[in-house]
């Protein structure tokens, strides 16, 4: 058995491949388009490990998601944290769970769904604003 992917529905492809590729950093892989089926598919990765893979799937009829909660989150591991959350938040995400510890934050796609992003190797040193920085909504 070997993972493949993880497939989240998309309401707006544009925004989301803005979130996941231009902030957080994801390339795409490949792209499918379906005039029948009236979908389009979009393979994302983290540039270093092409094998575990996001599936945006994005339904060209206007439907409305909300937040399953059983859904969870998708989890990245990042070289810097606060670099990684810095970035974000200066192209406007919202940081749901700051990297108070330096070891973990929590932001959410357009889509609302929730990312979890992991210090690569060992924490790192408490740093402000992020040590002091309150969670906002939930992830």
């Amino acid at each position: 058995m070997k993972y493949l992917h993880t497939m989240v529905r998309v309401a707006n492809i544009d925004a989301s491949i803005d979130f996941y590729c231009d902030n957080l950093g994801l390339i795409e892989l490949k792209r499918y388009e379906s005039e029948k089926g009236r979908f389009t598919l979009v393979f994302l990765a983290a540039p270093d490990d092409e094998e575990a893979q996001v599936e945006l799937t994005h339904n060209w009829d206007p439907e409305e998601y909300d937040e399953g909660r059983n859904f969870g989150h998708l989890a990245y591991q990042v070289d810097n944290i606060y670099e990684t959350c810095q970035k974000l938040m200066d192209a406007g995400v919202t940081i749901n769970r700051p990297p108070r510890d330096g070891h973990m934050a929590f932001v959410r796609s357009p889509d609302n769904i929730s990312i979890e992003l992991l210090q690569r190797g060992d924490s790192l040193p408490q740093e402000e604003p992020w040590a002091s920085m309150k969670s906002e909504g939930h992830w």
